[in-house]
């Protein structure tokens, strides 16, 4: 969580194992992608940074963020990777759709982590309104997919371990 006093970015590169032999899976929402793309940049720096080749890191894209859930599972049953980070951003608008796209998604998403082998990492914003969402993106509080791609690794490294 982003907070004034927590970066999403800010993580002790001493605490993260090497993830030279991993292989991610990451699902982008297409809707807001002002948004999502800095996120998915972030997802990526932050896992060639930690050793990930290229070739082992799999992009595909999702209109927006409900098919989240669907896409997560096709890259998880597809065994080619090792954990998966689901990207999204929905913003609050004048409807209770914001409600119900943000609840399917936990939902899905928290689904396939409690049925499935291969993690599933939540990195979907749900902000009130843009600024919160461009502040999460890569703005003041750091960046989201940052975040997603560190838990990925730790949580690949949880499953090997157990």
């Amino acid at each position: 969580m982003s907070t004034a006093y927590h970066n999403l970015s800010d993580y002790d590169s001493t605490t993260i194992p090497d993830a030279h032999d991993m292989s991610f899976g990451i699902v982008v929402a297409e809707w807001n992608e002002n948004i999502t793309l800095p996120l998915l940049n972030g997802a990526v720096q932050a896992l060639r940074e930690n050793g990930v080749p290229e070739e082992q890191i799999i992009v595909h894209t999702v209109p927006g963020s409900f098919e989240l859930t669907y896409g997560a599972a096709q890259m998880a049953k597809s065994g080619k990777v090792d954990a998966v980070i689901a990207i999204g951003c929905v913003v609050r608008g004048e409807t209770p759709h914001f409600d119900y796209i943000c609840q399917g998604v936990t939902n899905g998403i928290s689904y396939l982590n409690a049925t499935g082998d291969v993690p599933v990492i939540f990195s979907l914003l749900t902000t009130n309104d843009m600024q919160q969402a461009i502040d999460r993106s890569g703005g003041k509080y750091g960046n989201k997919g940052t975040e997603g791609a560190i838990t990925a690794i730790k949580m690949v490294q949880l499953g090997r371990k157990l």
